[in-house]
């Protein structure tokens, strides 16, 4: 896949166009649904299926509060990638890019600049100046302009349309398992290793700690997960949490992974999440943590049996 982060630097000449455009947080469902149109007729018409996506959040730029975000830009990049797109053009968003006018946006980018033959997007999405852009207008600029658009209905899955506003709230709600068949996928944080003060290894449940990249955090909770680590993926169980056991303050994401012995005080980390264990709680004493974090790892043991092919 091909990487543009400059108007200016779009390549000419690129065959038959077939455009989508949107942040594409967290490529849930309902953009795979779009992402798969477009590729299948960029295939169809031997063109070129590419994505319009921007960076920073146009919330941050203007002033507005911004949505914690669910993938890091390079999540989000090699999401796309795995969509099967050719090229993906991050538009650096700025002031002067809100003030364009629908039609402004539409001639100048989508047609002048990117040449796109058809574009594809959702049912709410919106664009110009104060948003003033919605379908109805595109079809009107369409007919004018000489692209073909097409509408992609929502998805639904069990009962939920798959959108980013509803995954951000069921993960701050600690309901992981529903966020992931939105997703189409387990959720993933990912970040570095960091050191942590050494709590687990004493009660006998010694833990990776990550620095999470991503905005948009669990719910306070032990989770049954899977952390990718050093290249191979073992299952595990997560506490996200302050360790108020310990009178912990700073929110912390630990994992215990099973089957995995090394100690690592560097590195990258990603853990999926599965399905939620508990709520955190703070224990009388060590000793009936210790008790407690057994039963979670046995649990975590139980869930990766029933479902041996849980992936990364």
């Amino acid at each position: 896949m091909r990487l543009v982060r400059a108007l200016d630097n779009f390549p000419a000449g690129l065959p038959f166009i077939v455009l989508t455009i949107g942040n594409f947080d967290g490529v849930h469902r309902g953009h795979q649904r779009i992402l798969a149109r477009v590729v299948r007729q960029a295939r169809a018409r031997r063109g070129t299926a590419a994505a319009l996506t921007f960076h920073p959040h146009p919330a941050r730029v203007l002033g507005r509060p911004a949505p914690p975000l669910l993938t890091t830009l390079e999540q989000k990049l090699e999401l796309l990638e795995a969509a099967g797109l050719d090229l993906v053009l991050v538009l650096p968003f700025t002031r002067a890019l809100s003030r364009l006018s629908p039609r402004q946006f539409v001639e100048r980018i989508i047609c002048r600049r990117l040449g796109a033959r058809r574009l594809y997007v959702g049912p709410n999405f919106r664009f110009g100046h104060r948003a003033a852009g919605d379908i109805r207008v595109l079809r009107r600029l369409a007919g004018e302009l000489g692209f073909t658009l097409e509408v992609v209905p929502r998805v639904r899955v069990s009962r939920r349309t798959a959108s980013s506003t509803l995954i951000r709230r069921l993960i701050a709600a600690g309901r992981v398992r529903p966020a992931a068949r939105l997703l189409g996928r387990p959720y993933a944080l990912t970040g570095n290793i960091r050191p942590g003060q050494g709590r687990g290894a004493p009660l006998g449940f010694p833990t990776l700690n990550l620095a999470p990249e991503q905005e948009c955090l669990p719910a306070r909770a032990v989770y049954v997960t899977q952390t990718l680590v050093a290249g191979k993926a073992f299952p595990s169980a997560t506490n996200v949490g302050v360790r108020p056991t310990f009178g912990g303050e700073r929110l912390v994401v630990e994992s215990h992974l099973l089957g995995f012995a090394g100690t690592l005080r560097r590195g990258r980390l990603e853990v999926r999440f599965y399905e939620r264990l508990r709520a955190e709680k703070k224990f009388s004493s060590a000793a009936a943590l210790r008790a407690q974090i057994r039963r979670d790892v046995e649990r975590a043991r139980r869930f990766f049996a029933r479902r041996p092919r849980a992936r990364v």
